[in-house]
């Protein structure tokens, strides 16, 4: 697995390779497209899935290029298609030119599995951040690993501030669904470091009631 930053914003972008089966899934190809493909490219991998955490600008902005490129299905929740179509708007907030949307091949539901180097990565649907957020479950190699978007950071939680965002939604997700997972469950966050379930339980202060929105 490589995970690295992307991006004007700089989403953490992750490449799940099999080196047995050469397969790859990409995770959130927000931005750097040649660079992404590059990495694929000197492995041998061959991209089957293309999957996105959400549809904020910073995680989508070169899903189109990889895809073109890779021949990767791409696949996103359906309540963040209405983001998909607004791209030429999430750029102006940010301030830069707004990519070509990706084809969609098909939309993310609770539950679903993608299989993957002999075991399945599993997708959460955990709305707050934006509608149709979700969270992706590989359990390899006796561990877990989270793949949260912007639903967990270390120390912190996804802004609920911005278009469909909702503080209630994200607190559910993240204590019904997130805390439910095993301690010990590595968690690779939409920005910054990693961190686990257990270390997140203990000290973020949106999850223990300390934090004010």
């Amino acid at each position: 697995m490589q995970t690295f930053p992307v991006g004007l914003l700089q989403c953490n972008c992750s490449i799940l390779g099999d080196e047995e089966s050469g397969e790859a899934i990409i995770v959130d190809p927000g931005g750097d497209g040649p660079e992404i493909v590059r990495r694929v490219t000197e492995r041998g991998l061959a991209v089957t899935q293309i999957v996105h955490t959400h549809a904020h600008i910073d995680h989508v902005g070169a899903s189109a290029e990889v895809k073109r490129r890779t021949g990767g299905a791409a696949w996103l929740h359906e309540d963040d298609e209405w983001l998909l179509d607004r791209l030429e708007m999430q750029a102006q907030l940010i301030g830069g030119g707004a990519p070509e949307a990706v084809a969609l091949d098909g939309f993310l539901t609770e539950g679903q599995r993608f299989d993957f180097a002999g075991s399945q990565i599993e997708v959460i649907h955990t709305p707050g951040h934006t509608p149709g957020s979700c969270c992706f479950v590989l359990a390899a190699d006796g561990r877990q690993i989270v793949f949260a978007g912007d639903t967990l950071f270390r120390g912190g939680i996804g802004r609920t501030d911005l278009w469909g965002g909702d503080t209630a939604q994200i607190l559910e997700s993240l204590k019904g669904k997130l805390l439910a997972l095993d301690d010990d469950s590595e968690v690779v966050t939409g920005h910054g470091p990693s961190t686990s379930i257990g270390l997140e339980r203990r000290n973020n202060p949106f999850l223990s009631g300390d934090a004010r929105f």
